[in-house]
């Protein structure tokens, strides 16, 4: 599949016909390439040529991974339902057939709806990928085969536009390939994706490579010839070669290893391509009595294949003359095609068999270690996309150990996970009744982190209480995260519940007890103290009740006083009628209730008015006026207890509090510029709490103020938002 040039049709049509003879499937290839031609007459890629050259190279790139031909079609088809008019799915099951519809339908709806921000645009096509992959393998086939031209002609797009789809590839579209062993597709787009995403990396590291190409080249022939002689000794058949490493590959190894090109170990690697397992090991013990290993670099791959199903046995050794160190890989005929071409290669489309896509899909859950878990995930994980491409990302693309049940199924997880982490991806319930775990043989605490080979028993008991809020500071995979919060929702909702009708029960009983008229307790008489009690709903009202938050006596006090507490207003009212217009009174907030001299005036609490402020009073129970910001959710629904207010003239040496909290990016000194600030902006710190949220490195802070009057604390707010990192700040009514 290392073919880069652009193709024709007839030279697409030579590749597909090395392995596909029968009449009818060529005629089906030949009949999807005619019905795109014809549709993409007169459409042009940005590069100027014909965008039916795109779709050849699709189907072709299909090809050498030697696809099915409704898959190659549906290559063929993929872009004449989006691009095309008067093309619709129908269309294409009228002509091709349901499967082949589907398969352009799945590619067609990625991308097709639009979203508030690019980042959730992106996780929710990504999701949808990911949704359409879990239910058939060819799909994802046919978008990495659309990405990797995308990128191959990636420089007529605009430099923006270039970095962002070389974000997106090497942030899902590599992975995937990595995960589905084709390392040919997998490293071209990493090398294409670097390129874009720093150019001048990217050529440091190409002539660096260069460089040193004719000496390195000169060394691995040297070795070759070494290692020849070996295998002519023994009469071992092979196939050995020099590789070269990848631009990306040595970029990221000198980034996350921290190290100089020149430590860089498997710049000089050979591959040993041999017709047997046992041959395998044979060269490997050959290879390490004539060249010492380094220790600690052999990887057996074949007894422990990875995720991908890669299975190699790799090696390090240094060759005592010149002391130049190589990287030896040994594998057989067919772990090298699976190595380059993953699952393609596997599942490579055969004539003489019975296929079908469920069979296929089912076979692929059973040898790709994760990809059970995947189609698990996909089926379970938040409708959030953002959510469910965190997950993914983490528990999937970045899983780096590989552990192992007793009965030897490999479990991929991310690097530190324990074993909760562990329980949580053989089965919910596992997670959920875990009580301890054994990690090969013996036993151990569960937030023991885990390594690759470890074998590791899960210890369950029906009786368990479940999983403790603990657990999620414990675990490192996504999906256990998601399942332990999901369980402790779920209890905490059902204890809820129950206290709920624990508190109804108590307060039924206690006017029993008192012999009390039950309509007291009515709906509507409840939420009339609700306020007065500082709960939001009558249910949370049950719940302070059951928790013993609030005494059954003021809750009946207030139920049963609720009527002279009407009458009582409505005296207020008369007081307030029958007052002289010009009689007013001062008080000590600042504020006058004109025509009235003998309630008490206070600001409320909630809002905490201050002028400059719209404002509006409040009757309250047996406290006199409490003045409100006039836009504040306490007092928006009152109609009969609402009286007209005024700040009173020259209030210039009043302090009023204020309470704040901004909302901005965590960094060292923040609270240092933010107390700064007030400082400069004259006015008095009272209170300060802040809060860091680790998960996203957003910082919280909370402020009591005291301020002259509105213009002051809008110029301090305004302030405020000048400091860096600073995102937002917010004048709060509690």
């Amino acid at each position: 599949m290392s073919q880069k040039k652009q193709v024709t049709f007839e030279e697409c049509m030579e590749n597909v016909q090395t392995y596909i003879k029968r009449p009818e499937n060529i005629e089906l290839i030949q009949k999807a390439y005619d019905f795109a031609y014809e549709h993409h007459k007169g459409q042009f890629r940005k590069s100027g040529e014909p965008y039916v050259i795109h779709v050849i190279q699709v189907a072709n790139t299909l090809a050498l991974m030697h696809c099915g031909p409704k898959t190659i079609a549906a290559g063929l088809l993929h872009d004449t339902v989006e691009d095309c008019q008067g093309v619709t799915t129908d269309t294409i099951t009228e002509l091709f057939g349901q499967e082949i519809a589907t398969l352009v339908d799945a590619v067609t709806k990625i991308g097709a709806i639009k979203f508030k921000d690019e980042e959730e645009y992106l996780a929710s096509n990504h999701r949808k990928l990911f949704i359409a992959m879990a239910k058939d393998i060819r799909v994802i086939l046919i978008k990495l085969a659309d990405r990797l031209h995308n990128m191959r002609t990636l420089q007529y797009m605009r430099p923006e536009k270039q970095k962002k789809i070389a974000r997106e590839t090497l942030s899902v579209y590599a992975p995937i390939a990595h995960r589905l062993g084709i390392s040919e597709i997998k490293n071209e787009l990493e090398d294409l994706s670097f390129k874009y995403l720093d150019y001048k990396k990217y050529e440091e590291i190409k002539d660096l490579v260069k460089q040193r190409e004719s000496d390195r080249n000169e060394q691995v022939h040297e070795m070759i010839s070494d290692i020849e002689s070996i295998m002519q000794e023994y009469n071992i058949q092979y196939r050995i070669f020099g590789r070269s490493k990848h631009f990306y590959s040595i970029y990221k190894k000198m980034v996350t290893k921290n190290k100089r090109f020149e430590e860089i170990l498997d710049l000089l690697a050979i591959r040993i391509v041999t017709d047997s397992v046992v041959h395998c090991y044979e060269i490997l013990g050959y290879i390490h009595a004539k060249y010492r290993p380094i220790p600690g670099r052999f990887k057996d791959y074949i007894a422990m294949p990875k995720a991908n199903m890669y299975q190699s046995l790799h090696t390090t050794i240094v060759e005592p003359e010149h002391g130049n160190i190589f990287e030896i890989q040994i594998r057989t005929e067919e772990m090298d095609a699976i190595a380059e071409r993953g699952v393609a290669a596997h599942w490579k489309y055969k004539e003489n068999r019975n296929y079908t896509p469920e069979y296929e899909q089912k076979e692929i859950e059973d040898k790709l270690s994760w990809f059970r878990d995947f189609s698990m995930m996909t089926d379970e994980e938040s409708e959030d996309p953002l959510e469910y491409m965190n997950v993914l990302q983490k528990d999937i693309f970045e899983a780096n150990v590989y552990c192992l049940t007793p009965r030897g199924k490999v479990i991929a997880l991310p690097s530190g996970s324990c074993p909760i982490d562990f329980a949580y991806r053989i089965h919910t319930e596992v997670g959920n009744k875990t009580v301890g775990a054994k990690v090969n043989g013996a036993i151990v605490p569960l937030n023991t982190p885990l390594k690759t080979g470890d074998v590791v028993d899960i210890l369950t008991n029906n009786n368990s209480v479940g999983p403790s809020a603990d657990w999620i500071k414990i675990v490192k995979s996504g999906h256990a995260r998601n399942k332990i919060r999901a369980f402790l929702q779920k209890q905490e909702q059902q204890s809820r519940k129950e206290s709920i009708k624990l508190g109804q029960s108590m307060l039924e009983d206690e006017f029993k007890r008192l012999k009390l008229d039950p309509k007291s307790m009515d709906q509507k008489r409840l939420e009339s103290i609700l306020t007065s009690l500082s709960f939001k709903s009558v249910d949370d009202l049950y719940v302070g009740i059951a928790m013993k938050r609030v005494s059954l006596q003021s809750i009946v006090d207030r139920l049963v006083k609720n009527r002279s507490n009407m009458l009582e207003d409505q005296e207020i009212m008369k007081i307030y009628n029958k007052q002289p217009a010009h009689v007013t009174k001062h008080s000590s907030c600042g504020v006058i209730v004109p025509g009235v001299d003998t309630i008490a005036v206070s600001l409320a609490n909630c809002c905490r008015p201050i002028p400059g402020d719209s404002i509006i009073g409040y009757i309250s129970k047996g406290q006199g006026v409490k003045v409100h910001r006039a836009d504040c959710p306490n007092i928006v629904n009152e109609k009969k207890r609402l009286i007209p207010v005024q700040w009173e003239e020259g209030l210039d040496e009043k302090q009023y509090e204020v309470n704040l909290i901004i909302h901005s990016d965590d960094r060292n000194y923040l609270l240092s510029d933010i107390v700064t600030t007030l400082q400069q902006c004259n006015v008095y710190l009272k209170h300060v709490d802040s809060a860091v949220d680790d998960g996203n490195l957003e910082a919280t802070t909370k402020l009591t103020v005291s301020v002259k009057n509105a213009a002051h604390l809008q110029n301090l707010i305004s302030n405020l938002k000048k400091v860096r990192s600073v995102n937002e700040v917010i004048r709060t009514i509690q």
